[in-house]
């Protein structure tokens, strides 16, 4: 029996690349991106889940990333990771635990990165949204624990994608490093 995969983030990057690879298995994929549904919209997410039903699997893997020094980081960016990497997550994950758990297996995923787990210049936002997205599935993971459902996360280091490469031109622009 296929299962039913959901990959927020499914635009590019590491999101097309599970898209293919669960695909490739036999899995049934719902490939989400910005289009699709904003994964920081309560009622959104919530429709969305609603409509696709039962989910065995769920990739958090919507995200974003600037980098910035702190002065220079502004309210609106830092926003904008925590509502994306955190809160996209928190949403998602809320919306698929209690079929999980009724019916006693599940797994939840989090695409978070090497700076959740550790600090960087110029990424107080990323790195304190990537912090958030571990200690969510850390709290999940509690949380299920014995119900069959698991929930973790995965930490990357850089991974050649378009937005690793829009951060690293960014930092080159403003530090000529």
């Amino acid at each position: 029996m296929s299962r039913l995969v959901v990959v927020t983030g499914a635009g590019g990057g590491i999101g097309r690349a599970l898209v293919a690879r669960f695909a490739a298995l036999g899995d049934r994929v719902v490939g989400v991106g910005r289009r699709e549904c904003d994964v920081t919209d309560e009622a959104a997410v919530s429709a969305l889940f609603d409509r696709l039903g039962a989910v065995d699997v769920l990739v958090n893997n919507a995200g974003v990333a600037e980098s910035a020094p702190l002065h220079r980081t502004t309210l609106e960016s830092w926003r904008a990771h925590l509502d994306v990497n955190a809160t996209g997550a928190f949403l998602c994950t809320r919306a698929v635990v209690p079929g999980m758990r009724e019916r006693g297996r599940g797994a939840i995923v989090t695409v978070a990165s090497t700076a959740g787990r550790v600090g960087a210049p110029y990424t107080a936002a990323y790195t304190a949204s990537k912090h958030a997205a571990v200690g969510l599935m850390r709290a999940v993971a509690a949380e299920l624990a014995g119900s069959g459902v698991t929930a973790n996360a995965v930490c990357p280091a850089f991974v050649d994608t378009p937005m690793t490469g829009r951060s690293v031109a960014n930092i080159v622009s403003r530090t000529g490093r």
